[in-house]
Order: structure tokens, then sequence, then C-alpha cells
């Protein structure tokens, strides 16, 4: 017979004292309600955002938000122990910056702070400031002859201690000064008739050629532009250490983006209704091709990098998706776009520190290759050195790259063997340094280039510590025993490692270990006393038998300490956002709001599952491509057999199981009530993708490809599709100015389900919410939805 227990919501503030059943007759926690969950997390204590090293290691510094207030304080930390102080005023010029980068003999290091340059001298602690404008330096690098070099713009600098900063290349998307005009019968006429037009053009152009040539003798004069042409745009550059090569990325000029959406706003400032220009949808034109460009400084010679070299460059992937579309089969070479974004190509292009070795990191537009290839500057040629390939999508993360000391030898992250490890390679076969059914990630090289600093989760997938191994393989060694690093950063002298890193409850904070290995020390909580003083239910990592073929499914249950023998509890299942994001790991979750809430419904008689569905981060190539053109589907196995594992484990009623997640986990919340109706007795979807079709193309594009050319993967995975399997209780809600995932989705549905005519669904709407809600009423007010839904639904 199964026990049920019915609460009201208005007696849910005075009966939730969240603490382990196993407390329950202790000295109660002070009372915790669906306001508190919901409120500001500032009640919490801010987590530290962002940490670096002073000069001499003595003191990190860290970002953290102020409470009741968007400021970012930053505080200065003493390593050796005491409290944090923040710095403010004047105080503020005398710090260090983030990431910065050391000359060839680690005597100085450079780095940016609010858009300008600095120099430390590291053997007495003298700051020089480089630059102060208001244009916004960028990819700082030294040279070998202790040079240092930034772009402004468009526009490269060079300074040396001995004679300042100069210019030291300039782009242009411009026809270069005296490029011939393309032929025109009317003007040739026009100068054949008029003497006078003639006599001032060759006047012209001999005022010019002079003064090209007075400027490239004269050693005082800033080098002359390279110039790309008027039909291009630039789109980022890179200058080789030495000053001799600039390497440049482009795009057609005017090239079409497609349809932008326009966002009504109902509730603003102005009274009026206002629009916001919002994002493209996936299909709705390609990202732009890139052409590639090498410049030679000493003459100005500017010639293209032809992507002809690139292994099955040629080849299409999608040509029999093309051919059932009716499409024309793909001519030519693929398009191809260098890895990162922005103007800032530094992501994909990196230059030895003696200038001579460029290496590129290429990916095709329809991201099933990836080339890592350096370039052979005398003859402006690419020269493949490394190909990935995936028949699904090449991953977001894992395309970290660079040089080693020697500037001959190039590492690499890669997921060719199925999980992300490090490589190296000098032009023939990549040698592995690490491997095994684990992910190696955020590589950094040790300050003596002997070994390299990285994530690992070697002992299981949401378990994370710095970890280290050779330049030339051997023993990975775990340098940290923390369980949820976030991610790190060495000392200036290498022999420290700050690390930042958090638990189920405990926000990001900083600890600090000798890169020889040994105890962390912890230098910071800036948890509050009120947030401390609580006791929560600690999830249980779980593995969920997979009965498709998938292997294990990890998870995170919530429960109580004792289980009351004979009785059956209603479930609550749990779906993170963003498809491949991981909330089953020791780290502090994204859902740190939602992980509070489940406190709440456990101590209200549920039990609650969480799992890293296929798709999901830390899994490897296999885990991640497994939703490929078949989004909702494999993830909505994994939670059956949930399911499953709960009734065999941990004595759940399989006739009262709830479903709720925002985002991708909307999304899986309509796949689950609709396509398994009466399996799933409520769902919540939030801020939910009702069609692929309406999303982005970065993101959706990789899955699916484009509605135009694999119709079936988006029909497949749309929850439109398959509406009208709805019969059991819904709750849809969204932010009315969410630019991520549009409300239009949530409209279109709410129409879908009028006219098909379905009952117990509702939609709430936020006038003031984007993607991610950030006032605590809206929080508040979806969650009291979420929880009553569940209460009428899974309590009767």
């Amino acid at each position: 017979m199964r026990h049920r227990t019915v609460v009201s919501f208005l007696s849910l503030s005075l009966l939730l004292a969240v603490a382990p059943a196993s407390t329950a007759l202790a000295q109660p926690a002070p009372a915790l309600d669906l306001h508190q969950v919901m409120a500001d997390p500032d009640w919490i204590g801010p987590p530290v955002e962002r940490m670096w090293w002073s000069w001499d290691g003595a003191t990190a510094y860290y970002a953290a938000k102020r409470s009741g207030s968007n400021v970012r304080d930053t505080f200065a930390q003493p390593v050796a122990g005491g409290a944090a102080n923040r710095v403010d005023g004047a105080a503020r010029a005398g710090i260090d910056g983030t990431d910065p980068i050391f000359d060839a003999t680690r005597a100085r290091m450079a780095f940016l702070r609010n858009g300008d340059v600095f120099v430390r001298d590291l053997r007495g602690g003298a700051l020089t400031q480089i630059t102060r404008t208001e244009a916004g330096e960028s990819q700082l690098q030294w040279g070998r002859d202790g040079s240092l070099s930034w772009r402004s713009g468009n526009d490269w600098y060079r300074w040396t201690a001995s004679g300042g900063v100069g210019q030291a290349a300039s782009l242009k998307a411009e026809d270069a000064p005296g490029t011939p005009p393309k032929a025109d019968a009317l003007r040739e006429r026009q100068l054949r008739y008029i003497e006078t037009l003639r006599t001032e053009r060759e006047r012209r152009e001999e005022l010019r050629t002079q003064a090209e040539a007075w400027r490239s003798a004269d050693p005082s004069r800033a080098p002359a532009p390279a110039f790309l042409g008027k039909d291009v745009e630039i789109q980022g550059s890179a200058l080789s250490p030495d000053g001799r090569w600039l390497f440049a990325v482009t795009q057609a000029k005017g090239a079409d983006a497609g349809q932008g959406g326009k966002m009504p706003k109902y509730v603003t400032e102005s009274g009026y209704e206002e629009f916001e220009d919002v994002r493209t949808r996936v299909g709705r034109n390609d990202p732009a091709p890139q052409s590639f460009w090498l410049v030679s400084l000493d003459d100005g010679k500017v010639r293209e990098l032809k992507t002809d070299p690139l292994p099955g460059i040629t080849q299409d992937p999608l040509a029999a998706l093309r051919k059932a579309a009716g499409k024309d089969a793909l001519k030519g070479n693929r398009p191809v776009r260098i890895e990162g974004w922005g103007g800032d190509v530094s992501g994909g292009a990196r230059w030895s520190d003696d200038g001579r070795g460029l290496a590129l990191m290429l990916h095709s537009v329809d991201n099933k290759d990836r080339w890592l290839a350096t370039v052979d500057l005398a003859g402006a040629k690419l020269q493949p050195v490394h190909r990935l390939s995936d028949e699904a999508w090449i991953n977001w993360s894992f395309n970290e790259f660079g040089w080693m000391p020697d500037a001959r030898t190039l590492w690499f992250l890669s997921e060719e063997s199925g999980w992300s490890h490090l490589y190296t390679t000098s032009g023939g076969r990549a040698r592995a340094l690490t491997s095994g059914r684990w992910e190696a990630s955020q590589p950094v090289l040790a300050a003596d280039g002997a070994s390299f600093l990285f994530l690992c989760n070697r002992a299981r997938p949401g378990d994370y510590e710095v970890c280290q191994v050779g330049a030339n393989g051997g023993e990975v060694r775990e340098v940290t025993a923390l369980n949820g690093v976030e991610d790190f950063v060495a000392s200036p002298d290498g022999r420290r490692v700050l690390v930042r890193h958090s638990s189920s409850y405990v926000p990001p904070q900083l600890s600090v270990v000798d890169a020889a290995g040994g105890d962390a020390r912890q230098l910071t909580d800036t948890r509050s006393a009120e947030f401390k003083a609580r006791e929560w239910i600690q999830p249980e990592t779980v593995q969920v038998p997979s009965k498709h073929g998938a292997g294990t499914v990890w998870g995170k249950y919530y429960g109580p300490a004792t289980m009351e023998p004979g009785r059956e509890y209603p479930v609550v299942l749990f779906v993170h956002g963003a498809g491949y994001l991981q909330n089953v790991s020791d780290r502090y979750p994204n859902y740190f709001r939602e992980q509070m809430f489940h406190n709440l419904l456990v101590q209200q008689g549920y039990i609650v599952l969480d799992l890293d569905f296929r798709a999901s981060e830390g899994y490897g190539r296999d885990w991640r491509t497994a939703i490929y053109r078949q989004m909702g589907h494999p993830e909505l196995e994994d939670y059956l057999d949930g399911i499953d594992w709960l009734v065999e484990n941990r004595q759940a009623d399989r006739d009262r199981v709830g479903i709720y997640g925002g985002s991708y986990g909307g999304f899986m919340t309509f796949m689950a009530l609709f396509r398994e109706p009466g399996t799933f007795k409520a769902g919540a979807a939030l801020r939910p993708v009702t069609d692929w079709s309406q999303y982005n193309h970065g993101y959706t594009a990789n899955i699916l490809n484009t509605p135009e050319l694999d119709p079936e993967a988006y029909a497949k995975s749309s929850p439109m599709e398959y509406a009208e399997g709805l019969q059991d209780h819904l709750l849809i809600a969204h932010g009315m100015i969410d630019d991520n995932v549009f409300y239009k989705d949530s409209v279109m549905l709410a129409q879908r389900l009028i006219e098909l005519r379905k009952d117990k669904w509702e939609l709430a709407s936020y006038p003031l919410e984007r993607h991610g809600y950030v006032h605590s009423d809206s929080w508040y007010d979806q969650y009291r939805r979420i929880y009553e839904l569940f209460e009428r639904a899974l309590k009767d």
C-alpha cells in the first residue's frame, strides 16, 4: 500500500527545516523556505570568479561580486595566510594583470590591465606602463630579442626597453595605391582626348611613387600599410614576434549574414514597446568562409594561403544528405574558418617565439574536420600536420595547441582516441602524452618547458584534479586531491599552483599547492555565516546501468538518509541545460538553486535524480555525439533507465514521476511528456526549445546539420512533431526577452497545444527575464509553480 503525503504550499515555509533525516531529532537548523532558496544568491556569499598571481608570488588576486550590486571588486589575498583586502582607488594602478606572458629569460612579464600594456621586472618588481589609450590593446607576445608586440585595431606595435614604442604593421581593407582601375572604354577615351587629365594623373603617380620610395628608405618612418583589397573585411591578424611577417584573416565584404529577428520588449523604461535585434536562425546562412593571407613586412608583399593542401578539403561528408535533399553537389574546396572568433585570432594562430614558425588550427564550416597546419613562410603554403575528422561534429572544446620551447614541435589536444588527450608532433606521426578513458583539458606548458599541467578526471568523470605529465610523456601525476577543481594558474616562478575549486555546497574558492605535490592550503571562504550554518543533503553519486547499450549513466541522487520501510516515494527527475554540460560532478553545480530546491523536495517526501544523460560533457566523444541527428531520443532512454533504477534500488513509485529542467532541460521535458505519455505524470519546461529550426547556427548545425539539408533530423528532434502525445500535466515558463531561446518558441508550442485542444497545461511568462533569470521574484514565482504542479500531480 502506498503512503501518500499531502502538504499544502502555504505550509511550506513553516514545515521545511532542511537537515538530513538522520539529524531530525537534533537541534533544528534555521527554517529554510522557498523564498530563501530563490532569493538573490548574495545570501550564499560570492564565488571567486577569477584569480591571478602577483609578480612575486606573495599575493593572490581574485574578483568577487559585491553584495547587492553588479560591481566585481578585486581582492588581494596574502598567500601566506590572513584576511583578504579589497583593492580600491589608486592602489588598483599597482596590481598585476591576469594571463601574464614571460620573456625568454623569465626576467620580465607583460600583461594587459584595462586594455593597456604593462611590463613588470621580475628581478626587482619595477612596473612600467607602456600604453595609456582608449583603444584597447590585445594579443601580447614577446620576441626572443626582448621586444614586446601587441595589436590595436588592425595595427600592430612593438616596444623595446631601449627604443620605446613604434608601429610595426598596419592592415587596410583597401586596394593598394596605384592599383589600376577596371577597364572602362569611356575613361580611356577621355584620357586620350584631354592632355591635362593625362598630365595630372602622371604627376599624382610620380608623387605617390616618390613618397613610397622615401618612406621605405627612411628608418624613422612607420612601415607602409599592407593592403588586402576593398572587397574584404579584416577578421583578425597575428604578427610574428620578430616583426617580419603578418598573418591576416578576412572574409568577403558584405557577406550575407541572413535575416535576423526582432524581439519585442513590453515592459520598458521608456514606457513604449521597443524592439531588439536578435540573431539569425540555423541554416539562414552559414558562417562566412574565411581567407588567409601572409604579409612580408620587409617588402609589403601579400600572398594568399590556399587551403588546397589540406587533406580531405574537397571531400563532402554531407554528400548523401545533399543528394537526398535535391541539392547540387559540393564543388571545389569546402569553406574553412580559423579556430576562435572575433578580431583576436590567437586562438587559431600561433607563432613560435623565434618568429620562424606559424601554426594554424582551421575548421571546415560544416565542422566535420579540423586541421592543424604550419606555414611555409618562403613559399606561402600550408603544410598539414594533423587532421581530426568526426562524422558528427568536432567538439567546441579541446582545441588548444601551441609550440614547444624548441620552436619545432607542436603540442595539441585531440579527441581522436575517443577522449581528449595531449599530443606532440614535429610534422610526423603525433605522439600521445596521455591516454585512457578520461579527458585532459586546459593544458599549460610549465615554466621550464619540461612538463604540462592540465585538468584530468581520471578517477571518475566528475572528479577533477590538476595533473602533470612530462613533455615527453610518462606517468601522469595528480598534483591536487581536491575533487572539484575548476581551473588553475601556476605562479610566475612555476613552484606553486593557485587553484580555484568547489564542492556541492561550496562556491569556487582559492587554494594554493606546491607544483611538486602535497596538501593544498585553502586561502578563501567567501560563504556567508548564514549559508555555512545550514546542513544540506549531500548528493549521492550513482551509476545507472543503461538498458539501451550506453553503459553507465552517472547521476546525483537526493533522498532521505533513512528510507521508510514499505513506502514508495514520488520521483522528480532533473534535466540540466546546454546539452553539452556536466552537472554530475564534485564541483559547485551550475544549478545551485535547483540543488537547494531538491533539498526542499526531499524534505517534502520526494526523491530526486539528476543525470548526465548522453550528450553531456566529461564522458568522451561517443557520449557527446550520441545525439547526432536525433536530439531527445538517447537522452530520454537514459531517463527511462533512471526510473527503472530508482524503482529497483530506491523505493520509487513508478506511477508518480515528474520531470523538469531549463533550456535543453525544457526541451527534454517536452520530449518526455510527449513521447512517453503516462510515464511522466507532470513536467515543467523552463525557457525551452520547441523547434530547433528557431535556434542558432553555431550550436544546432553541428548536431542536426541544417533544416534545408537534413529535414528528417529536425523533424525527429522537434517537440512540435510530438505535441499530440501530451496527456499529463505541463507547465511552460519562459522569459519574454530571452535572446538565446526565443520566447517565440513557447508561444509557438502554446498555439499548437491550443489547436490540439490539450488541457492540463499552462504558460507562465516573465516580461523582464532573459535566458538566465536575474530577479528573485521571477525565480520564486517559477519555482512556486513547479512545486505546486508536483504537489497536484504526484501526490493525489
